[in-house]
């Protein structure tokens, strides 16, 4: 846990930060609006600065400062060629903009922060930002995320959770797949950061009754719900059944207080407005200023005033953290262990001035006296408590599987059910006849699969954020598993390495996938 020593009084318990840093594969899928735009957004606004936070904060000897899901399609991208070169770019363009911002002399919108003045303080700025970030990754992100991610890893500065391949809603999942899609998923961790993560980021923080002998077979020791799960009592990691593996809880008191659906830090006045755009150069120049101004009435950014801000809400998260420690810590009769769990994006692309408020508050916590560590130091620390028998359910709308498999989406569930079983069947004979060798058709047969299978359409439908394109993918994905397949059954082998050489060309991804190691029927 943090090293940092503390002059203020012992708080009882333990607080833990767990960000899930989750894309689906965008790689070769579009750009704009919905498309690679997002993975590099993300990465320049979000993943960069988390990092620097992160080194940041090592270079002063703090350790053990969050658990960091990465799922294997992010960091997929993270270490992609193709995905590398994109962003190159992509934060080059950036400066270019920027620089274009900080030389304009004529009004570029209605917008107070569009005037010519307004935009070239701004400009300025975010120029100064475009080259720190032009700089830090060519300097330590150009072979890839994995090197990155790997030495916060080995410095134990934070703890890794992993996941499935291609984020699937598990309980709706064949077992089979389910199983193939999480030990592969463990193990390409393993390889890309020398760490086999022992805790995972169960996609949608998603649970089925029996998925915990599933989790317990495949090594891991933790994951994630969200507290409604465990009926709101989310002091204490809870074993599932009679199984050794621990569930711990997002606590929604803490959480929701800087996210939540309807209000939270980022919908502060004087932070900078993610929906207002310049439309000369793209940026961001104006502040949310006020929840029901229209855009073209918000006032310029102003870095002062959003600082003011994040540090009222800096002490205002530690005093939150304080008083649910004690308070929990109380009413269960022993030190208690708090969880505030979010998405990676949240900070910077969503909230501009998340990782700010991020590196504040990770010293301002143990300075309060709050232990600050991962969910590995909870288990280590004996903040478990007994058994539970968890519900079916999620941290989606409801708490329930309705975002995944309700009446808007039925049409997606049936989609996947079909292209699972043909693709199994497909496998399971050419395997049979393989003698053992490495098929890399059957590769691409279940590597198109878990990308039709992504929990991230049936979301972007349910939520209606970019319903078409989700349903274009999914469609997408499952057309390439059954043409693939289609061939490859009927003979047609030859063809069949034509189309998934074709196809791997855009869905390359999880590279050390192999199908002979999909369970048997």
């Amino acid at each position: 846990m943090t090293s940092e020593q503390s002059t203020a009084e012992p708080v009882p318990g333990l607080f833990t930060f767990v960000l899930h840093t989750h894309l689906p594969w965008l790689a070769h899928h579009g750009r704009w609006p919905v498309g690679e735009e997002w993975l590099y957004q993300s990465w320049s606004a979000a993943y960069l600065p988390l990092v620097r936070v992160l080194r940041t904060l090592a270079a002063e000897n703090r350790q053990h400062l969050l658990t960091l899901g990465i799922t294997p399609v992010v960091a997929a991208q993270l270490d992609d060629p193709y995905c590398l070169q994109g962003m190159h770019h992509w934060v080059a363009n950036w400066r270019l903009r920027a620089r274009e911002a900080a030389t304009m002399r004529t009004p570029t919108g209605p917008s107070p922060a569009s005037a010519p003045e307004a935009l070239r303080r701004f400009g300025s700025r975010e120029l100064a930002e475009a080259d720190r970030e032009l700089a830090e990754f060519e300097t330590l992100w150009r072979h890839g995320g994995s090197p990155v991610l790997r030495e916060l890893i080995d410095g134990d500065v934070i703890e890794l959770l992993g996941g499935p391949l291609a984020h699937p809603f598990q309980p709706l999942l064949t077992p089979r797949l389910r199983d193939f899609a999480l030990r592969e998923g463990l193990a390409d961790a393993g390889q890309r950061f020398a760490h086999q993560p022992a805790g995972i980021w169960a996609p949608e923080c998603a649970y089925a009754p029996g998925m915990e002998s599933d989790y317990a077979a495949a090594g891991v020791g933790h994951f994630m719900v969200d507290g409604p799960s465990l009926h709101g009592d989310t002091a204490l990691g809870r074993p599932v059944a009679d199984s050794p593996v621990v569930a711990f809880g997002r606590d929604l008191t803490v959480s929701y207080r800087v996210w939540s659906p309807r209000s939270g830090y980022p919908g502060h006045a004087a932070y900078r407005d993610f929906h207002t755009y310049d439309h000369a150069t793209g940026l961001k120049p104006a502040r949310v200023t006020g929840r029901n101004v229209p855009s073209e009435e918000k006032a310029p950014y102003d870095p002062e005033r959003a600082a003011a801000a994040i540090e009222v809400h800096v002490a205002d998260f530690v005093a939150t953290v304080r008083d649910r420690l004690l308070s929990e810590s109380a009413r269960i009769g022993r030190p208690a262990h708090v969880i505030a769990a979010f998405d990676t994006e949240l900070f910077g692309h969503w909230w501009y001035e998340g990782p700010q408020w991020l590196e504040q508050v990770l010293r301002a916590l143990p300075a309060a006296g709050i232990q600050v560590g991962t969910l590995a130091d909870a288990l280590a620390a004996g903040y478990v408590g007994q058994p539970v028998e968890l519900p079916p359910s999620s941290w989606g709308s409801g708490k329930d599987w309705q975002v995944w498999s309700g009446e808007q989406v039925a049409d997606l569930v049936r989609l996947n059910t079909e292209v699972v079983d043909t693709a199994l069947s497909t496998v399971d004979k050419a395997l049979a006849n393989s003698q053992g060798s490495r098929m890399v058709v059957a590769d691409q047969i279940l590597r198109e699969t878990l990308l039709t299978v992504s929990s991230d359409w049936p979301f972007m439908v349910s939520k209606d954020s970019a319903a078409d394109y989700a349903r274009y993918r999914a469609h997408l994905h499952a057309h390439a598993t059954r043409e693939i397949a289609d061939a490859l059954a009927s003979g047609r082998t030859e063809h069949a390495e034509r189309l998934a050489a074709g196809w791997n060309r855009a869905d390359g991804l999880f590279g050390a996938l192999d199908a002979r190691r999909l369970p048997s029927p």
